[in-house]
């Protein structure tokens, strides 16, 4: 595997011939529309198949699987392009493994909305090992707020990865209400029917594991959250399911803020059996320009978890989108939310260099728009993502999560499967 940065005078099939791929591999494993123009200092994915298999009149991706010893859903994933398409002609060539070793097995975690593009679904649920729909709530007397997720728990146990159901103080208008969150965590009784209903909806629906996600909870509440997350996870092992919990990004034990003190992690991570840790969002919609999730930051946070939690419950939260602002900043003006595949179009739309930060290790660039204004975005790309599995390496965690997946970043998931095996099926309790 190859990271190369784009210059000036760069072409496809002039970096194709370099290093000795095909174009349209170069195409497909970054996401990129043949007519789009690269942009200087773009960074490209360069993927060096091992093993190529052109297909024969009678071949299938079951007997070409058995023929090398795979499965047909790692060749689908070598070559996305079947995922969508998966009718083989006569000539076709199928990568059948890279040039890189595995480095280890991971778990890959992503969410989603239920109104996720089905084509975005398909295209990224063969890289998970858990999709999260978006979002559980429930009533003031502890019936469950249902949402529309039968497509995605369908697309992930087509996929052979786990559908998580997730809770949170999600009411009926579809905010979140912290009162809503107090009265779970200071009533057994009201947690008891809520989590009755939560077995019974996850039996029914196929579901195989429980993510609770309440955030900014009262110092006053901190308690009886841990009490509820007791009891939650005592019934959901009961019923043969395990349990996750989403973490706010702390750096050490009593750091202030609504965001952090409820979430104690020692205790927390010896209830459940694996955590988030929500490791982005210091660039954020109404603050100042920066990255989204800068390495050093990121660090931080993962130092001190594994102080307090076992590396092996451990996902590191990974954001699949950035931000563009406006400029001059001025305090209470949201930036744009963006897709990482759409700041490279933006860049190439509007003539703009892609620079990178070394210390946040993440692109950035400026641009102006046509009324003149100027612009600054700050994204993802395989370089800050190779950054944060180094990270994730370093310190032998489970594995990562997606906030979220509801655009497509294919040289992100090109750039996991090459490296890494991710892990399918059931998830285990402990």
């Amino acid at each position: 595997m190859e990271i190369h940065v784009v210059r000036r005078g760069d072409t496809v099939s002039a970096i194709a011939r370099r290093y000795g791929v095909s174009a349209s591999r170069i195409l497909s494993d970054n996401g990129l529309p043949a007519r789009q123009p690269l942009v200087v200092g773009q960074a490209l994915l360069i993927l060096f198949p091992e093993e190529i298999y052109t297909v024969r009149q009678g071949d299938s991706l079951f007997s070409i699987a058995r023929r090398f010893g795979t499965t047909a859903d790692a060749l689908r994933r070598n070559n996305p392009e079947l995922i969508l398409n998966p009718t083989l002609f006569p000539g076709q060539q199928i990568t059948i493994s890279f040039s890189d070793a595995k480095r280890r097995t991971i778990t890959v975690g992503g969410y989603a909305y239920p109104n996720i593009n089905r084509a975005t679904l398909s295209l990224t649920v063969p890289f998970l090992s858990r999709l999260t729909p978006f979002g559980y709530g429930f009533t003031e007397n502890g019936n469950l707020i249902s949402i529309n997720d039968a497509r995605l728990i369908e697309a992930a146990l087509s996929e052979n990865a786990a559908p998580y159901m997730l809770l949170s103080s999600i009411t009926e208008d579809g905010n979140f209400s912290g009162e809503r969150a107090s009265a779970l965590f200071r009533s057994e009784s009201l947690q008891n029917r809520v989590l009755a209903s939560i077995v019974e909806t996850m039996q029914r629906k196929g579901y195989q594991g429980l993510d609770i996600d309440f955030e900014y909870i009262p110092p006053e509440d901190s308690d009886g959250f841990l009490r509820f997350l007791e009891n939650a996870t005592e019934k959901l092992h009961a019923a043969g399911y395990p349990t996750h919990c989403d973490l706010a990004p702390k750096t050490y034990a009593d750091q202030p803020g609504l965001l952090y003190e409820a979430h104690r992690y020692g205790e927390i991570g010896n209830i459940v059996d694996t955590v988030l840790l929500m490791t982005y969002e210091w660039g954020y919609s109404y603050g100042p320009p920066l990255a989204v999730a800068p390495l050093s930051e990121v660090r931080r946070v993962v130092q001190y978890a594994v102080t307090e939690i076992p590396r092996n419950k451990i996902l590191m939260g990974i954001p699949n989108y950035g931000y563009d602002w406006t400029l001059p900043y001025e305090k209470g003006n949201r930036a744009r939310n963006i897709g990482n595949e759409e700041a490279v179009r933006i860049a190439a739309e509007r003539g703009a260099e892609i620079l990178f930060d070394e210390k946040s290790a993440s692109p950035y660039f400026y641009y102006r728009d046509n009324t003149g204004r100027r612009h600054v975005v700050w994204f993802e790309d395989v370089r800050s993502i190779s950054a944060k599995y180094d990270l994730l390496d370093e310190f032998g965690l489970l594995g990562t999560a997606y906030w979220t997946i509801m655009r497509p970043f294919r040289q992100n998931w090109a750039f996991v499967n090459a490296l890494y095996n991710i892990r399918k099926g059931r998830p285990t309790i402990g």
